[in-house]
């Protein structure tokens, strides 16, 4: 199955292609699945490599890889200043804030990867790319603040990509985050509705952002009794990030307040560097640049994203069926994250909280079969699982220095699973150990430097505290906050709410209710 690898330049055979198709499409004759139920084609070439599901010895409770006493730790925190740890001059440093696919998980956020750059270029640079639910936390913990996460690049809009975002964009402007929230994503999807009345939905980046804006208007006019624009920001022209579009807030809000919120819509068909139309970002002063290429994922409007700099490069697929571009944009990459997911099988059982299929003679078979059912059409519309991802990275070719498998449940179970399927379908070793491939799980970092020992991404394990807090960070000191735009902070609030407050001092007794200083 593995077969030959070819050169990127190549194209694809349409024999390939349908193969790559029937991988995606049923996933069971690449997962070592034995259970045939569904009408998923599958291509007359494939045979099981298995029969084997995650074995039952496995600890389904850990990921000994992480969190065992081979993978070195890293403290993000300096214990003098207590503040973030800044990336080297000559660093790139790739961090998973999250890193699951739903249903959520209490070990895993969904998904967000958090890149910054150093400053060899010029400045130091930082990027979001997705904000699934419960990243910040993650964020947080790490002591980032909302002023490193003010450019937020969205693959597309599922929920679990983007659900965040309310919290990034609500909060940065009461924290340090003065200046405006920038957020790409694609553009329309063009689908026609298919039932009655015929319509094309409004279901672009603009026009989710348009709505998330007013969705969250009390939200940002109740916190705006505190100071939240930076007098002192001028603001980047599109031209200034190689873009051909303005950069324009929505709702009418200032181009120099924290509440403005800024999309930069990209056209998803874009593909092939033509001009530079699939440039998503290239700034000059950072020497960073983001290109961005179409992926297969549920519904047209699917990006993944290629980062450059300073002779460093990373991708990140977000979701996406096995196909072609990731396959010649991989080539050679320093880092290469694309998603893996179970296969059906697997996904219907453990959501069902079983080891393994249950016997057709089990009550629990109907459930069962119902379950799988509906896992092989959201893996067809949607993912990658294991074996034919494991065809992919054998496509690819130079091999990536680092492959890292993410939106995937980890544990010894599901990862020592999915390795047997990788293996069988990739000639080269892919394997942890080998220190070329990696599952990856919420605070796991990697640095790319050629500093570092034989110029290879090195992997890390994040040490926060569980119980800590949010750093407060204070904004540039040659920062000039304007006045808020309301004038104290009860200005929004009723006189009759006034007249049902308890008040710390008792007006018509002078008695003494609380302190006013919280104490």
């Amino acid at each position: 199955m593995g077969g030959s690898k070819k050169t990127v330049d190549q194209k694809f055979s349409r024999r390939e292609a349908l193969k790559l198709s029937a991988l995606a499409l049923g996933g069971l004759a690449v997962s070592g699945s034995p259970v045939r139920a569904g009408s998923a084609p599958e291509a007359t070439s494939c045979t099981d490599p298995g029969p084997w599901y995650p074995d039952t010895v496995d600890n389904t409770q850990t990921y000994s890889y992480f969190f065992g006493s081979t993978m070195p730790t890293f403290n993000p925190i300096d214990p003098t200043t207590h503040t973030y740890i800044p990336v080297e001059p000559n660093e790139m440093r790739i961090t998973f804030m999250g890193s699951c696919i739903p249903p959520v998980r209490r070990s895993q956020c969904m998904m967000s990867v958090f890149v910054e750059v150093g400053n060899a270029k010029g400045e130091a640079d930082s990027f979001v790319f997705d904000c699934g639910s419960g990243v910040c936390a993650n964020y947080g913990a790490m002591g980032i603040g909302f002023s490193r996460m003010n450019k937020v690049f969205l693959t597309h809009l599922h929920g679990d990509h983007m659900s965040d975002l309310t919290h990034i964009y609500c909060f940065g402007p009461s924290a340090d985050r003065k200046t405006p929230l920038y957020v790409w994503g694609p553009s329309r999807s063009g689908i026609k509705n298919p039932t009655p009345p015929p319509l094309y939905y409004d279901d672009g980046l603009t026009d989710m952002l348009k709505a998330f804006r007013k969705a969250w208007r009390w939200h940002s006019e109740s916190f705006s009794f505190l100071k939240t624009t930076d007098g002192n920001y001028t603001p980047p022209k599109g031209s200034d990030w190689g873009l051909k579009v303005p950069l324009r807030p929505l709702g009418g809000d200032s181009r120099q307040d924290g509440y403005a919120l800024v999309p930069i819509e990209l056209n998803w068909r874009r593909y092939g560097n033509k001009l530079d139309d699939n440039v998503a970002y290239n700034n000059p002063a950072t020497g960073v640049k983001i290109t961005h290429f179409p992926v297969i994922h549920c519904r047209q409007g699917s990006i993944g994203y290629k980062l450059e700099w300073n002779g460093m490069s990373m991708i990140y697929t977000g979701d996406t069926r096995p196909e072609t571009h990731s396959v010649a944009q991989a080539s050679g990459v320093d880092v290469f994250i694309h998603e893996c997911v179970v296969p059906p099988d697997v996904w219907a059982f453990k959501n069902m909280g079983l080891s393994a299929p249950p016997a057709s003679t089990d009550p629990l078979y109907p459930v069962y079969q119902a379950a799988l059912s509906q896992m092989q059409e959201v893996q067809e519309s949607s993912h990658t699982p294991q074996g034919a991802f494991g065809y992919l990275l054998s496509q690819i070719q130079p091999q990536p220095k680092l492959t890292v498998a993410t939106h995937f449940p980890v544990s010894d179970d599901t990862v020592n699973c999915a390795l047997k399927s990788i293996k069988e379908h990739c000639p080269v070793t892919m394997d942890p150990t080998s220190g070329n491939f990696v599952f990856s799980f919420d605070l796991m970092v990697i640095k790319v430097s050629p500093d570092l020992a034989g110029g290879l991404p090195q992997q890390y394990r994040a040490v926060v505290a569980d119980y800590g807090y949010a750093p407060f960070v204070l904004p540039p000191k040659t920062q000039e906050l304007k006045d808020a735009k309301y004038q104290t902070p009860t200005m929004q609030i009723d006189k009759l709410d006034q007249e049902t407050l308890i008040p710390p001092v008792d007006p018509n007794t002078g008695d003494c209710n609380y302190l006013d200083d919280g104490y």
